[in-house]
């Protein structure tokens, strides 16, 4: 790019910076809080049809009015509000382009209390991108792992080319916005450079690189399906070693493990032994489901060991199912025994009312 191409730019720019301003001026002065710069301009990563990339803050509903979309000299340019809200989820790492926050140039703010509380949140997101994975920054990459499942299953049920591809390119933008949030960071420039940032983190799916290659030059709805499903799973082994590794892992013990073996009897054990004696397969095979969902919740919340119940499911033969699932309740009141904990069971009413009535919990 020449130089006057880039003194032509620059012009062209402080000219649309300067209506905008001089329109919040005279038409939103209580509406607009702050117009500031960011985008490919502001990192100096621009080219002859870059647009400019304005953040305007709005304090009401009336501020969206200065927003407006037109061409001129063939670049589309886009000028619309940010409400406050916004900022405050950037500022708490919800969403991948925090460095809008962090990194915004401001060219006008209407009142000194607008720059204080803009300031305040900047640092904040200062501070959360200081403190490394934690269970927090794993669970926001859990939002977009949830969401890259969803975009795989479409990618799944997909039968023409188009869908597919459609589906395994909201799966990759999820994988990649997974990837910058378990490495606790934000993408600091615009999409041609996704790649670049994320090959500088220290954590990537395993042949990630290869996998999205391979998935956007993917010709066949098979070849996608195969490449979505293998870049998805890469991503959840990434996210399962961080989460390990950076996320204290709780220890069943008496404080947490308590009244734990007696709602599982109460929501399952009965529930069980029915389906199985009723040969009642649908009604069984749910319950096994919630059995399943109840092991895995203690394994992640207690530290208990896990179990994989569902595998003993056999249509023509549930007294197997159910023989496993009495197995496992043994083995929890083994944990309630290291944990000094009795369990609380009663043959009578009575005994239960004295216990209840006198020590205020039966």
């Amino acid at each position: 790019m020449t130089n006057a191409t880039k003194q032509h730019l620059a012009e062209k720019n402080q000219k649309l910076i300067d209506m905008v301003i001089e329109r919040a001026k005279r038409d939103f002065p209580e509406d607009i809080a702050i117009i500031g710069l960011t985008g490919s301009f502001s990192t100096d990563d621009f080219h002859e049809k870059s647009d400019l990339d304005l953040i305007i803050v709005n304090n009401t509903g009336r501020g969206w009015q200065i927003g407006t979309c037109f061409i001129l000299d063939d670049v589309g340019y886009d000028i619309y509000c940010t409400p406050w809200d916004n900022l405050e989820k950037k500022a708490a790492l919800e969403g991948f382009d925090t460095s809008v926050l962090t990194n915004l140039q401001i060219l006008y703010c209407a009142k000194p209390e607008y720059m204080e509380r803009f300031t305040a949140l900047q640092e904040k997101a200062q501070q959360e991108l200081a403190t490394g994975i934690t269970q927090t920054s794993i669970k926001r990459a859990d939002r977009y792992l949830d969401l890259a499942k969803q975009s795989y299953a479409d990618v799944m049920l997909s039968i023409s080319i188009g869908e597919a591809r459609y589906a395994a390119s909201e799966l990759l933008f999820n994988v990649i916005n997974s990837i910058v949030s378990l490495n606790n960071t934000c993408i600091k420039r615009g999409v041609k450079r996704y790649l670049e940032e994320l090959s500088l983190y220290k954590y990537i799916p395993e042949n990630f690189d290869t996998l999205q290659k391979a998935l956007v030059d993917a010709k066949t709805v098979e070849a996608i399906k195969a490449y979505s499903g293998a870049l998805l799973s890469s991503t959840l082994e990434l996210r399962k070693k961080l989460y390990l590794a950076h996320v204290p892992q709780p220890t069943p013990g008496r404080d947490n493990l308590q009244g734990w073996y007696e709602e599982c009897w109460c929501n399952l054990m009965n529930k069980l032994k029915r389906g199985v004696a009723q040969k009642d397969k649908f009604y069984t095979y749910i319950v096994a489901n919630g059995a399943q969902n109840y092991f895995d919740e203690m394994t992640e919340r207690l530290g208990t060991k896990k179990y994989d119940l569902m595998q003993f499911f056999d249509a023509d033969n549930l007294d197997i199912l159910l023989a496993e699932f009495i197995k496992i309740t043994e083995e929890y009141l083994c944990e309630y025994e290291k944990a000094g904990i009795s369990v609380k069971r009663y043959n009578t009413f009575e005994e239960l009312y004295s216990a209840y009535m006198h020590n205020g919990d039966a």
